[in-house]
Protein backbone atom coordinates (compact mmCIF):
# COMPACT_ATOMS: atom_id res chain seq x y z
CA UNK A 1 0.00 0.00 0.00
CA UNK A 2 1.05 3.52 -0.69
CA UNK A 3 3.02 5.43 2.09
CA UNK A 4 0.42 8.55 1.73
CA UNK A 5 -2.89 5.75 1.83
CA UNK A 6 -1.70 4.67 4.87
CA UNK A 7 -1.16 7.88 6.43
CA UNK A 8 -4.49 9.29 5.00
CA UNK A 9 -6.33 6.53 6.97
CA UNK A 10 -5.06 6.69 10.27
CA UNK A 11 -5.50 10.45 10.15
CA UNK A 12 -8.91 10.13 8.93
CA UNK A 13 -9.70 7.37 11.29
CA UNK A 14 -8.43 9.37 14.75
CA UNK A 15 -9.69 12.84 13.45
CA UNK A 16 -13.26 11.34 12.93
CA UNK A 17 -12.90 9.59 16.62
CA UNK A 18 -11.75 13.08 18.46
CA UNK A 19 -15.05 14.84 16.55
CA UNK A 20 -17.44 12.07 17.90
CA UNK A 21 -15.82 12.31 21.32
CA UNK A 22 -16.34 16.08 21.09
CA UNK A 23 -20.30 15.51 20.44
CA UNK A 24 -19.99 12.93 23.45
CA UNK A 25 -18.33 16.25 25.49
CA UNK A 26 -21.58 18.51 24.90
CA UNK A 27 -23.80 16.01 26.66
CA UNK A 28 -21.28 14.59 29.26
CA UNK A 29 -22.27 17.43 31.99
CA UNK A 30 -22.22 15.58 35.11
CA UNK A 31 -20.18 13.23 36.90
CA UNK A 32 -22.76 10.36 36.39
CA UNK A 33 -21.89 11.10 32.41
CA UNK A 34 -18.39 10.30 32.97
CA UNK A 35 -18.60 7.16 35.08
CA UNK A 36 -21.61 5.77 33.69
CA UNK A 37 -23.03 7.79 30.98
CA UNK A 38 -25.80 8.46 33.39
CA UNK A 39 -27.39 5.23 32.93
CA UNK A 40 -29.50 5.80 30.07
CA UNK A 41 -27.82 3.52 27.16
CA UNK A 42 -30.55 1.66 24.89
CA UNK A 43 -29.55 -1.77 24.45
CA UNK A 44 -28.91 -1.49 20.94
CA UNK A 45 -26.61 1.76 20.97
CA UNK A 46 -24.78 -0.47 23.77
CA UNK A 47 -24.06 -3.16 22.34
CA UNK A 48 -22.86 -1.43 19.47
CA UNK A 49 -20.62 0.41 21.65
CA UNK A 50 -19.72 -3.43 23.16
CA UNK A 51 -19.10 -4.49 20.02
CA UNK A 52 -16.44 -1.71 19.24
CA UNK A 53 -14.84 -2.42 22.46
CA UNK A 54 -14.69 -5.96 22.48
CA UNK A 55 -13.27 -6.34 18.99
CA UNK A 56 -9.95 -5.49 19.88
CA UNK A 57 -6.54 -5.91 17.50
CA UNK A 58 -6.76 -9.54 19.07
CA UNK A 59 -9.97 -9.75 17.22
CA UNK A 60 -9.46 -7.43 14.31
CA UNK A 61 -5.72 -9.03 13.42
CA UNK A 62 -4.61 -11.46 16.12
CA UNK A 63 -7.19 -14.47 15.01
CA UNK A 64 -6.29 -13.99 11.13
CA UNK A 65 -2.59 -14.47 11.74
CA UNK A 66 -3.09 -17.10 14.10
CA UNK A 67 -5.25 -19.14 11.42
CA UNK A 68 -2.45 -18.14 9.06
CA UNK A 69 0.41 -19.97 11.25
CA UNK A 70 -1.27 -22.75 13.08
CA UNK A 71 -4.75 -23.68 11.13
CA UNK A 72 -8.04 -24.28 12.25
CA UNK A 73 -6.90 -25.00 15.63
CA UNK A 74 -7.42 -21.37 16.35
CA UNK A 75 -10.70 -20.22 15.74
CA UNK A 76 -11.60 -21.53 19.27
CA UNK A 77 -10.48 -18.10 19.23
CA UNK A 78 -13.70 -16.45 17.82
CA UNK A 79 -15.62 -18.74 19.10
CA UNK A 80 -14.55 -18.61 22.45
CA UNK A 81 -14.99 -14.45 22.11
CA UNK A 82 -18.38 -14.70 21.00
CA UNK A 83 -19.54 -17.75 23.38
CA UNK A 84 -18.24 -15.76 26.83
CA UNK A 85 -21.29 -13.83 26.17
CA UNK A 86 -23.56 -16.29 26.13
CA UNK A 87 -22.25 -17.19 30.22
CA UNK A 88 -22.58 -13.42 30.48
CA UNK A 89 -26.41 -13.51 29.54
CA UNK A 90 -27.57 -16.43 31.61
CA UNK A 91 -25.28 -16.19 34.59
CA UNK A 92 -24.03 -12.60 35.14
CA UNK A 93 -25.66 -9.77 33.45
CA UNK A 94 -29.34 -8.80 34.65
CA UNK A 95 -27.85 -9.28 38.71
CA UNK A 96 -24.49 -7.31 38.05
CA UNK A 97 -26.45 -4.52 36.71
CA UNK A 98 -29.47 -4.54 39.51
CA UNK A 99 -26.43 -4.79 41.91
CA UNK A 100 -25.98 -0.77 41.13
CA UNK A 101 -21.87 -0.77 40.96
CA UNK A 102 -19.79 1.04 39.11
CA UNK A 103 -16.47 -0.90 38.85
CA UNK A 104 -15.84 -4.56 39.90
CA UNK A 105 -14.02 -3.64 43.11
CA UNK A 106 -17.81 -2.21 43.54
CA UNK A 107 -19.31 -4.94 43.12
CA UNK A 108 -16.84 -6.32 45.93
CA UNK A 109 -17.29 -4.44 48.54
CA UNK A 110 -20.87 -3.76 48.24
CA UNK A 111 -21.72 -7.83 48.40
CA UNK A 112 -18.92 -8.68 51.03
CA UNK A 113 -18.81 -5.02 52.75
CA UNK A 114 -15.25 -5.63 52.58
CA UNK A 115 -12.54 -2.84 51.88
CA UNK A 116 -10.24 -6.29 51.48
CA UNK A 117 -12.10 -7.15 48.85
CA UNK A 118 -11.91 -3.92 46.95
CA UNK A 119 -8.27 -3.62 47.47
CA UNK A 120 -7.73 -7.01 46.15
CA UNK A 121 -9.84 -6.78 43.16
CA UNK A 122 -8.93 -3.27 42.24
CA UNK A 123 -5.46 -4.79 41.90
CA UNK A 124 -6.48 -7.20 39.46
CA UNK A 125 -8.51 -4.94 37.48
CA UNK A 126 -5.12 -3.10 36.86
CA UNK A 127 -3.74 -5.90 36.14
CA UNK A 128 -5.51 -7.20 33.42
CA UNK A 129 -6.54 -3.87 32.11
CA UNK A 130 -2.43 -3.59 31.71
CA UNK A 131 -2.05 -6.82 30.18
CA UNK A 132 -5.10 -6.59 27.53
CA UNK A 133 -4.10 -2.71 26.60
CA UNK A 134 0.00 -4.29 25.84
CA UNK A 135 -1.22 -5.80 22.88
CA UNK A 136 -3.43 -3.13 21.57
CA UNK A 137 -0.09 -1.10 21.71
CA UNK A 138 2.02 -3.68 20.12
CA UNK A 139 -0.59 -4.25 17.55
CA UNK A 140 -0.32 -0.34 17.20
CA UNK A 141 3.23 -0.26 16.64
CA UNK A 142 3.09 -3.37 13.88
CA UNK A 143 0.16 -1.61 11.76
CA UNK A 144 1.54 1.77 11.36
CA UNK A 145 4.78 0.35 10.62
CA UNK A 146 3.50 -1.82 7.82
CA UNK A 147 1.71 0.67 6.29
CA UNK A 148 3.97 4.04 6.69
CA UNK A 149 7.13 3.01 7.62
CA UNK A 150 7.18 4.78 10.68
CA UNK A 151 9.28 3.66 13.85
CA UNK A 152 7.74 1.44 16.26
CA UNK A 153 6.82 3.67 19.02
CA UNK A 154 4.39 5.88 16.60
CA UNK A 155 1.46 3.80 17.18
CA UNK A 156 1.86 3.55 20.83
CA UNK A 157 1.86 7.16 20.68
CA UNK A 158 -0.82 8.03 17.83
CA UNK A 159 -3.18 5.50 19.83
CA UNK A 160 -2.73 7.02 23.11
CA UNK A 161 -2.97 10.57 22.82
CA UNK A 162 -6.33 9.98 20.70
CA UNK A 163 -7.39 7.89 23.12
CA UNK A 164 -6.80 10.62 26.06
CA UNK A 165 -8.31 13.01 24.05
CA UNK A 166 -11.63 11.02 23.54
CA UNK A 167 -11.17 9.93 27.19
CA UNK A 168 -10.42 13.28 29.03
CA UNK A 169 -13.03 15.27 26.73
CA UNK A 170 -16.21 13.29 27.71
CA UNK A 171 -15.71 9.74 30.01
CA UNK A 172 -17.95 7.17 29.32
CA UNK A 173 -20.88 9.34 27.47
CA UNK A 174 -18.25 10.43 25.11
CA UNK A 175 -16.61 6.91 24.22
CA UNK A 176 -19.90 5.40 24.26
CA UNK A 177 -20.72 7.42 21.02
CA UNK A 178 -17.15 6.40 19.86
CA UNK A 179 -17.35 2.81 20.33
CA UNK A 180 -20.65 1.92 18.56
CA UNK A 181 -19.12 4.24 15.41
CA UNK A 182 -15.88 1.65 15.41
CA UNK A 183 -17.76 -1.14 15.15
CA UNK A 184 -19.35 -0.67 12.16
CA UNK A 185 -16.34 0.47 10.65
CA UNK A 186 -14.45 -2.25 11.95
CA UNK A 187 -17.34 -4.63 10.34
CA UNK A 188 -17.36 -2.86 7.13
CA UNK A 189 -13.65 -2.89 7.34
CA UNK A 190 -13.29 -6.48 6.85
CA UNK A 191 -16.64 -7.43 4.99
CA UNK A 192 -15.98 -4.97 1.93
CA UNK A 193 -12.54 -6.15 0.99
CA UNK A 194 -12.87 -9.92 1.78
CA UNK A 195 -15.82 -9.43 -1.42
CA UNK A 196 -12.93 -8.30 -3.62
CA UNK A 197 -10.27 -11.28 -2.37
CA UNK A 198 -12.96 -13.77 -2.38
CA UNK A 199 -13.53 -13.38 -6.19
CA UNK A 200 -10.05 -13.22 -6.61
CA UNK A 201 -9.20 -16.38 -5.45
CA UNK A 202 -12.10 -17.53 -7.35
CA UNK A 203 -10.46 -15.91 -10.49
CA UNK A 204 -7.19 -17.84 -9.99
CA UNK A 205 -9.19 -21.24 -10.04
CA UNK A 206 -9.67 -21.20 -6.34
CA UNK A 207 -6.57 -22.90 -5.38
CA UNK A 208 -6.17 -25.65 -2.25
CA UNK A 209 -5.42 -23.75 1.20
CA UNK A 210 -3.50 -26.42 2.56
CA UNK A 211 -1.87 -28.99 0.12
CA UNK A 212 -0.49 -32.00 2.07
CA UNK A 213 3.12 -30.89 0.73
CA UNK A 214 5.57 -28.47 2.36
CA UNK A 215 4.64 -24.56 1.81
CA UNK A 216 6.69 -23.36 -0.98
CA UNK A 217 6.84 -20.03 -3.21
CA UNK A 218 4.88 -20.42 -5.85
CA UNK A 219 7.13 -17.50 -7.71
CA UNK A 220 10.40 -15.24 -7.54
CA UNK A 221 9.48 -13.72 -3.78
CA UNK A 222 10.94 -10.81 -2.60
CA UNK A 223 10.39 -10.12 1.19
CA UNK A 224 11.71 -7.40 3.53
CA UNK A 225 12.53 -7.24 6.93
CA UNK A 226 11.28 -5.14 9.20
CA UNK A 227 12.91 -5.89 12.29
CA UNK A 228 15.56 -7.94 13.32
CA UNK A 229 14.63 -11.42 13.68
CA UNK A 230 15.71 -14.91 13.08
CA UNK A 231 14.78 -17.53 10.57
CA UNK A 232 14.80 -21.04 10.55
CA UNK A 233 15.40 -22.28 6.90
CA UNK A 234 14.09 -25.64 6.46
CA UNK A 235 16.27 -26.62 3.29
CA UNK A 236 19.14 -24.62 1.74
CA UNK A 237 18.55 -22.37 -0.60
CA UNK A 238 20.50 -19.74 -2.65
CA UNK A 239 18.78 -16.32 -2.21
CA UNK A 240 19.48 -12.63 -3.13
CA UNK A 241 20.24 -10.23 -0.26
CA UNK A 242 20.95 -6.51 0.28
CA UNK A 243 21.93 -5.74 4.05
CA UNK A 244 23.13 -7.77 6.95
CA UNK A 245 22.48 -11.40 7.49
CA UNK A 246 24.81 -13.59 10.77
CA UNK A 247 26.22 -10.39 11.59
CA UNK A 248 27.69 -9.72 7.61
CA UNK A 249 27.34 -6.79 5.55
CA UNK A 250 25.88 -8.60 2.09
CA UNK A 251 24.77 -7.55 -1.27
CA UNK A 252 24.20 -10.53 -4.15
CA UNK A 253 24.28 -14.38 -3.99
CA UNK A 254 23.90 -15.66 -0.53
CA UNK A 255 23.50 -19.22 0.15
CA UNK A 256 21.54 -20.36 3.35
CA UNK A 257 22.10 -23.69 4.87
CA UNK A 258 19.18 -25.45 6.59
CA UNK A 259 19.29 -24.18 10.22
CA UNK A 260 18.83 -20.83 12.09
CA UNK A 261 19.81 -17.11 10.34
CA UNK A 262 19.93 -13.72 11.80
CA UNK A 263 18.61 -11.27 9.36
CA UNK A 264 18.66 -7.29 10.71
CA UNK A 265 16.13 -5.01 9.88
CA UNK A 266 16.30 -3.75 6.30
CA UNK A 267 17.24 -6.35 4.90
CA UNK A 268 15.86 -7.72 1.31
CA UNK A 269 15.68 -11.24 0.34
CA UNK A 270 14.88 -12.21 -2.91
CA UNK A 271 13.79 -16.43 -3.44
CA UNK A 272 13.30 -18.18 -5.86
CA UNK A 273 10.16 -20.10 -7.13
CA UNK A 274 10.21 -23.43 -5.55
CA UNK A 275 12.07 -22.57 -2.37
CA UNK A 276 10.90 -23.99 0.91
CA UNK A 277 9.45 -20.83 2.82
CA UNK A 278 11.12 -20.10 6.01
CA UNK A 279 9.55 -19.28 8.98
CA UNK A 280 10.59 -16.78 12.09
CA UNK A 281 12.64 -19.02 15.16
CA UNK A 282 9.72 -18.13 17.61
CA UNK A 283 7.04 -19.22 15.21
CA UNK A 284 6.41 -22.99 14.78
CA UNK A 285 3.84 -23.05 11.67
CA UNK A 286 1.57 -26.43 10.86
CA UNK A 287 2.46 -27.74 7.71
CA UNK A 288 0.10 -29.36 4.83
CA UNK A 289 -2.82 -31.53 6.06
CA UNK A 290 -1.94 -30.68 9.55
CA UNK A 291 -3.03 -27.03 9.02
CA UNK A 292 -6.44 -28.04 8.66
CA UNK A 293 -6.73 -31.02 11.45
CA UNK A 294 -8.00 -29.95 14.87
CA UNK A 295 -5.89 -30.57 17.94
CA UNK A 296 -2.49 -30.59 16.30
CA UNK A 297 -1.64 -26.62 17.20
CA UNK A 298 -1.12 -27.50 20.60
CA UNK A 299 2.55 -28.03 21.59
CA UNK A 300 3.55 -31.20 23.67
CA UNK A 301 -0.04 -31.18 24.86
CA UNK A 302 -2.51 -30.15 22.25
CA UNK A 303 -5.82 -31.87 24.28
CA UNK A 304 -4.96 -29.83 27.19
CA UNK A 305 -3.98 -26.55 25.34
CA UNK A 306 -7.10 -26.64 23.73
CA UNK A 307 -9.06 -27.37 26.83
CA UNK A 308 -7.56 -24.68 28.61
CA UNK A 309 -7.96 -22.53 26.48
CA UNK A 310 -11.44 -23.20 25.84
CA UNK A 311 -11.92 -22.02 29.50
CA UNK A 312 -10.46 -18.82 29.47
CA UNK A 313 -11.99 -17.85 26.42
CA UNK A 314 -15.67 -19.06 28.16
CA UNK A 315 -14.93 -17.81 31.17
CA UNK A 316 -12.79 -14.92 31.16
CA UNK A 317 -15.26 -12.64 29.50
CA UNK A 318 -17.54 -12.34 32.90
CA UNK A 319 -14.19 -11.16 34.27
CA UNK A 320 -13.26 -8.54 31.52
CA UNK A 321 -13.34 -5.24 33.49
CA UNK A 322 -13.59 -3.18 30.23
CA UNK A 323 -16.80 -5.22 29.57
CA UNK A 324 -18.75 -5.42 32.85
CA UNK A 325 -18.27 -1.63 32.73
CA UNK A 326 -20.64 -1.55 30.18
CA UNK A 327 -23.48 -3.24 31.59
CA UNK A 328 -23.74 -0.38 34.10
CA UNK A 329 -24.91 1.96 31.52
CA UNK A 330 -27.82 0.19 30.95
CA UNK A 331 -31.25 1.69 32.67
CA UNK A 332 -31.92 -1.77 34.34
CA UNK A 333 -31.29 -5.42 33.90
CA UNK A 334 -33.33 -6.58 31.45
CA UNK A 335 -31.82 -3.63 29.09
CA UNK A 336 -28.58 -5.25 30.49
CA UNK A 337 -30.01 -9.05 29.04
CA UNK A 338 -31.11 -7.73 25.69
CA UNK A 339 -27.69 -5.66 25.53
CA UNK A 340 -25.75 -9.43 25.75
CA UNK A 341 -28.26 -10.73 23.51
CA UNK A 342 -27.67 -7.98 20.21
CA UNK A 343 -23.77 -8.57 21.13
CA UNK A 344 -23.67 -11.69 20.16
CA UNK A 345 -25.65 -11.64 17.29
CA UNK A 346 -23.03 -8.75 16.30
CA UNK A 347 -20.12 -10.81 17.24
CA UNK A 348 -21.34 -13.69 15.13
CA UNK A 349 -21.62 -11.32 12.36
CA UNK A 350 -17.63 -10.28 12.08
CA UNK A 351 -15.97 -13.33 13.48
CA UNK A 352 -17.27 -15.43 10.42
CA UNK A 353 -14.34 -13.02 8.43
CA UNK A 354 -10.77 -13.02 10.22
CA UNK A 355 -10.83 -16.80 9.33
CA UNK A 356 -10.98 -16.41 5.79
CA UNK A 357 -7.97 -13.56 5.77
CA UNK A 358 -5.75 -16.38 7.65
CA UNK A 359 -7.12 -19.14 5.22
CA UNK A 360 -6.31 -17.02 2.15
CA UNK A 361 -3.05 -15.81 3.91
CA UNK A 362 -1.34 -19.17 3.58
CA UNK A 363 -1.71 -19.03 -0.50
CA UNK A 364 -1.24 -15.49 -1.26
CA UNK A 365 1.31 -13.75 1.88
CA UNK A 366 3.52 -16.92 3.05
CA UNK A 367 6.22 -14.57 3.32
CA UNK A 368 4.91 -13.80 6.69
CA UNK A 369 5.61 -16.64 8.25
CA UNK A 370 9.23 -15.58 7.61
CA UNK A 371 9.25 -12.08 9.14
CA UNK A 372 7.62 -13.76 12.01
CA UNK A 373 4.43 -10.76 11.46
CA UNK A 374 1.46 -13.02 10.61
CA UNK A 375 -0.49 -10.45 11.87
CA UNK A 376 0.03 -7.90 9.51
CA UNK A 377 -1.73 -10.52 6.96
CA UNK A 378 -5.12 -8.58 6.90
CA UNK A 379 -3.51 -5.51 6.49
CA UNK A 380 -1.22 -6.89 3.07
CA UNK A 381 -3.49 -9.68 1.56
CA UNK A 382 -6.17 -6.72 -0.11
CA UNK A 383 -3.19 -4.81 -1.59
CA UNK A 384 -1.92 -8.40 -2.78
CA UNK A 385 -4.85 -9.96 -4.63
CA UNK A 386 -6.59 -6.44 -5.69
CA UNK A 387 -4.08 -4.01 -8.32
CA UNK A 388 -4.83 -0.29 -9.12
CA UNK A 389 -7.18 2.66 -7.50
CA UNK A 390 -9.24 -0.52 -5.61
CA UNK A 391 -6.48 -2.06 -4.31
CA UNK A 392 -5.40 0.90 -2.37
CA UNK A 393 -8.78 1.77 -1.33
CA UNK A 394 -9.39 -1.43 0.26
CA UNK A 395 -6.56 -1.52 1.85
CA UNK A 396 -6.92 2.18 3.25
CA UNK A 397 -10.21 0.89 4.40
CA UNK A 398 -8.35 -1.60 6.58
CA UNK A 399 -5.94 0.45 8.01
CA UNK A 400 -8.61 2.17 9.68
CA UNK A 401 -10.58 -0.26 10.40
CA UNK A 402 -7.69 -1.86 11.99
CA UNK A 403 -6.75 1.95 13.68
CA UNK A 404 -10.22 1.93 14.78
CA UNK A 405 -9.78 -1.42 16.69
CA UNK A 406 -6.94 -0.07 18.83
CA UNK A 407 -8.39 3.29 19.43
CA UNK A 408 -11.84 1.39 20.61
CA UNK A 409 -10.85 -1.18 23.19
CA UNK A 410 -7.95 0.96 24.62
CA UNK A 411 -10.56 3.52 24.91
CA UNK A 412 -12.50 0.71 27.10
CA UNK A 413 -10.19 -0.42 29.13
CA UNK A 414 -8.51 2.72 29.47
CA UNK A 415 -12.06 4.59 31.50
CA UNK A 416 -12.28 0.58 33.42
CA UNK A 417 -8.79 1.08 34.63
CA UNK A 418 -9.30 4.91 35.07
CA UNK A 419 -12.46 4.34 37.02
CA UNK A 420 -10.69 2.22 39.67
CA UNK A 421 -7.40 3.99 39.85
CA UNK A 422 -9.59 7.15 40.57
CA UNK A 423 -11.47 5.45 42.89
CA UNK A 424 -9.09 3.41 45.14
CA UNK A 425 -5.45 5.41 43.89
CA UNK A 426 -6.46 8.84 43.60
CA UNK A 427 -9.65 9.13 46.30
CA UNK A 428 -9.44 11.79 48.75
CA UNK A 429 -5.71 12.56 47.41
CA UNK A 430 -7.76 14.91 43.81
CA UNK A 431 -11.12 16.78 45.05
CA UNK A 432 -13.07 16.85 41.86
CA UNK A 433 -13.88 13.71 41.04
CA UNK A 434 -13.63 14.22 36.96
CA UNK A 435 -10.33 15.90 37.84
CA UNK A 436 -9.56 12.60 39.74
CA UNK A 437 -10.89 10.43 36.48
CA UNK A 438 -9.04 12.22 33.99
CA UNK A 439 -5.78 11.80 35.82
CA UNK A 440 -6.35 8.25 36.01
CA UNK A 441 -6.82 8.00 32.49
CA UNK A 442 -3.16 9.20 31.82
CA UNK A 443 -2.14 6.44 34.46
CA UNK A 444 -3.64 3.89 32.89
CA UNK A 445 -1.63 4.63 29.48
CA UNK A 446 1.73 4.14 30.87
CA UNK A 447 2.45 1.49 31.66
CA UNK A 448 1.17 -0.57 29.05
CA UNK A 449 3.04 1.64 26.96
CA UNK A 450 6.42 1.25 28.19
CA UNK A 451 5.75 -2.55 28.34
CA UNK A 452 4.39 -2.56 24.33
CA UNK A 453 7.95 -0.61 23.75
CA UNK A 454 10.38 -3.03 25.79
CA UNK A 455 8.70 -6.59 25.47
CA UNK A 456 9.28 -8.56 22.95
CA UNK A 457 6.28 -8.59 20.26
CA UNK A 458 4.12 -11.74 21.01
CA UNK A 459 1.35 -13.23 18.92
CA UNK A 460 -1.66 -10.09 19.37
CA UNK A 461 -4.35 -13.09 20.39
CA UNK A 462 -2.18 -14.96 22.65
CA UNK A 463 -1.48 -11.79 25.33
CA UNK A 464 -5.03 -11.56 25.11
CA UNK A 465 -5.48 -14.92 25.93
CA UNK A 466 -3.58 -14.52 28.70
CA UNK A 467 -5.78 -11.86 30.34
CA UNK A 468 -8.36 -13.79 29.50
CA UNK A 469 -7.09 -16.63 31.47
CA UNK A 470 -6.22 -14.86 34.33
CA UNK A 471 -9.46 -13.15 34.55
CA UNK A 472 -11.33 -16.63 34.21
CA UNK A 473 -8.83 -17.37 37.06
CA UNK A 474 -10.34 -14.22 39.15
CA UNK A 475 -13.20 -12.65 38.67
CA UNK A 476 -15.20 -15.34 37.16
CA UNK A 477 -15.31 -17.09 40.08
CA UNK A 478 -15.76 -13.97 42.47
CA UNK A 479 -18.78 -13.05 40.00
CA UNK A 480 -20.57 -16.73 40.04
CA UNK A 481 -20.11 -17.07 43.93
CA UNK A 482 -21.04 -13.33 44.93
CA UNK A 483 -23.91 -13.41 42.84
CA UNK A 484 -25.17 -17.29 43.01
CA UNK A 485 -24.25 -18.07 46.42
CA UNK A 486 -25.10 -15.84 50.08
CA UNK A 487 -22.18 -17.68 52.04
CA UNK A 488 -19.31 -16.53 50.35
CA UNK A 489 -17.07 -14.27 52.99
CA UNK A 490 -14.68 -11.75 52.29
CA UNK A 491 -11.41 -13.60 53.78
CA UNK A 492 -12.78 -16.58 50.85
CA UNK A 493 -13.58 -14.01 48.06
CA UNK A 494 -9.44 -12.57 48.69
CA UNK A 495 -7.95 -15.82 49.38
CA UNK A 496 -9.32 -17.14 46.33
CA UNK A 497 -8.14 -14.09 44.02
CA UNK A 498 -5.21 -14.05 45.67
CA UNK A 499 -4.55 -17.88 44.57
CA UNK A 500 -6.55 -17.74 41.22
CA UNK A 501 -5.65 -14.78 39.87
CA UNK A 502 -2.10 -14.74 41.41
CA UNK A 503 -0.97 -17.96 39.93
CA UNK A 504 -2.21 -17.20 36.95
CA UNK A 505 -0.48 -14.00 36.48
CA UNK A 506 2.69 -15.57 37.88
CA UNK A 507 2.30 -17.94 34.92
CA UNK A 508 1.75 -15.18 32.23
CA UNK A 509 4.51 -12.99 33.02
CA UNK A 510 6.77 -16.38 32.73
CA UNK A 511 5.39 -16.71 29.22
CA UNK A 512 5.73 -13.26 28.23
CA UNK A 513 8.88 -12.40 29.35
CA UNK A 514 10.67 -16.10 29.30
CA UNK A 515 8.66 -18.22 27.08
CA UNK A 516 7.27 -21.76 28.80
CA UNK A 517 9.51 -24.48 28.70
CA UNK A 518 8.83 -28.07 27.13
CA UNK A 519 6.54 -30.32 28.65
CA UNK A 520 4.00 -30.44 31.08
CA UNK A 521 5.46 -27.76 32.66
CA UNK A 522 5.30 -25.21 29.41
CA UNK A 523 2.29 -26.90 29.14
CA UNK A 524 0.70 -25.10 32.36
CA UNK A 525 2.46 -22.45 32.14
CA UNK A 526 1.66 -21.09 28.72
CA UNK A 527 -2.68 -21.86 29.41
CA UNK A 528 -2.85 -21.72 32.53
CA UNK A 529 -6.93 -21.50 33.05
CA UNK A 530 -7.58 -25.16 33.28
CA UNK A 531 -5.67 -25.33 36.47
CA UNK A 532 -5.93 -21.53 38.54
CA UNK A 533 -9.95 -21.09 37.54
CA UNK A 534 -10.56 -24.59 39.99
CA UNK A 535 -8.24 -23.42 42.36
CA UNK A 536 -9.67 -20.13 42.71
CA UNK A 537 -13.60 -21.55 43.23
CA UNK A 538 -12.13 -24.61 45.82
CA UNK A 539 -10.10 -21.91 47.59
CA UNK A 540 -13.08 -19.53 47.77
CA UNK A 541 -15.52 -22.15 48.67
CA UNK A 542 -13.21 -23.86 51.28
CA UNK A 543 -12.00 -20.75 52.49
CA UNK A 544 -15.51 -18.89 52.91
CA UNK A 545 -17.01 -22.25 54.73
CA UNK A 546 -14.33 -21.63 57.35
CA UNK A 547 -14.96 -17.74 58.06
CA UNK A 548 -18.49 -17.50 58.41
CA UNK A 549 -18.00 -15.37 60.97
CA UNK A 550 -17.44 -12.58 58.12
CA UNK A 551 -20.58 -13.14 56.20
CA UNK A 552 -21.37 -10.11 55.26
CA UNK A 553 -24.48 -8.62 57.89
CA UNK A 554 -26.14 -7.26 54.69
CA UNK A 555 -26.08 -10.06 52.49
CA UNK A 556 -29.63 -10.89 52.57
CA UNK A 557 -30.88 -7.37 51.45
CA UNK A 558 -27.81 -7.58 48.87
CA UNK A 559 -29.04 -10.99 47.74
CA UNK A 560 -32.50 -9.67 46.60
CA UNK A 561 -31.65 -6.95 45.20
CA UNK A 562 -29.53 -8.27 42.81
CA UNK A 563 -32.09 -11.29 42.24
CA UNK A 564 -35.21 -9.60 42.34
CA UNK A 565 -36.93 -8.43 38.77
CA UNK A 566 -37.01 -4.57 38.03
CA UNK A 567 -41.09 -4.34 37.60
CA UNK A 568 -41.26 -5.08 41.10
CA UNK A 569 -39.71 -1.55 41.63
CA UNK A 570 -37.10 -2.71 44.99
CA UNK A 571 -34.08 -1.96 43.28
CA UNK A 572 -33.76 1.86 42.97
CA UNK A 573 -30.46 2.59 44.98
CA UNK A 574 -27.28 3.13 42.35
CA UNK A 575 -23.92 3.26 43.34
CA UNK A 576 -22.89 7.15 43.24
CA UNK A 577 -19.34 7.59 42.46
CA UNK A 578 -18.85 10.91 44.66
CA UNK A 579 -20.23 8.42 47.44
CA UNK A 580 -21.24 5.12 48.87
CA UNK A 581 -24.52 2.92 48.70
CA UNK A 582 -27.61 4.56 49.00
CA UNK A 583 -31.50 3.42 48.83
Amino acid sequence: MNTSTGIVAVVVTAAVTVLIGAYGLRAARTTSDFYVASRTVTPWWNASAIGGEYLSAASFLGVAGLVLAYGTDMLWFPVGYTAGYLMLLVLVAAPLRRSGAYTLPDFAEARLESMAARRAASILVVTIGWLYLLPQFQAAGLTLRTVTGAPQWAGPAVVAAVVLVSVLGGGMRSITFVQAFQYWLKLTALALPVVFVLLAWQSDGRPEVAPPEEPVFAEATTVEVTIDVTVDVPMGVVVEADGVVDDAAVSGELPLDRGDHDVEAGTVLEFPAGARIPHASNLEPMTGQAWALPLTAGGDHPLYATYSLIIALFFGTMGLPHVLVRFYTNPDGRAARRTTLAVLGLLGLFYVLPGVYGALGRLYTPELLLTGRTDAVVLVLPGRLVDGVLGETLSALVTAGAFAAFLSTSSGLTVSVAGVLSQDLLRGRVRNPVAGFRLGAALALLVPIGLALSSPFLGIADVVGLAFAVAASSFCPLLLLGIWWRRLTWPGAVAGLLAGGGTSTVAVAFTILGGPPDGWVGALLAQPAAWTMPLAFVVMIVVSLGTQQHTAPGVNRTMVRLHTPENLDLNRGDWDPEDRWRT
